[in-house]
């Protein structure tokens, strides 16, 4: 007799407060998101840069800027997964090849494919498809490339966050009670 192990994800999932960390990002539209851009002289202010005393100056500086430059570090994001795609040119093929592929097959809206005497069928061209896109994918690694990009904006994005010194206004609204 086999038992079976119940994972409770409802209980798991619930510690993180994943659903309510994302509402307000897809409820955004991609043009109100990007209109509270910080300009790239405030963002890029050297005069705040400053090394932190201690752990707890740092979370106050990364929980104050993640939230202050929020539309800056995603536009960060946005520019290091371009960077990352243009220096892995196998994988952008990938990438173009599936969409292109799925597209063009959508295309013909459940016909076959005939090109003279030879016909395909969707299921056949979608087989097709997986069978040079796997492969190819495998040799592009994404895997490496999605480490990568988690590397290179963890470190970037919270090094600005954490030595991004809060601005006066900022440190005379907390101390007011």
């Amino acid at each position: 007799m086999a038992r079976s192990i119940n994972i409770p994800l409802d209980a798991l999932t619930a510690r993180l407060n994943l659903q309510g960390r994302f509402e307000n990002v897809r409820s955004q539209s991609l043009g109100s998101r990007f209109a509270n851009l910080r300009p790239i002289s405030e963002f890029l202010d050297f005069k705040r840069l400053s090394k932190p005393a201690n752990f707890g100056e740092v979370q106050s500086r990364v929980n104050y800027n993640l939230s202050y430059f929020s539309s800056n570090y995603a536009a960060v994001f946005a520019m290091l997964s371009i960077y990352a795609l243009l220096t892995n040119l196998v994988l952008l093929f990938v990438i173009f090849l599936l969409v292109g592929g799925m597209w063009g097959i959508g295309k013909l809206q459940g016909q076959d494919l005939a090109v003279g005497n030879f016909r395909a069928s969707t299921s056949q061209l979608y087989t097709a498809l997986l069978v040079v896109a796997i492969p190819l994918g495998i040799w592009a690694g994404p895997f490496a490339t999605l480490l990568w990009l988690i590397g290179a904006s963890g470190v970037t994005i919270l090094g600005h966050a954490s030595f991004m010194d809060k601005p006066i206004e900022s440190a005379f609204s907390e101390e007011a009670v």
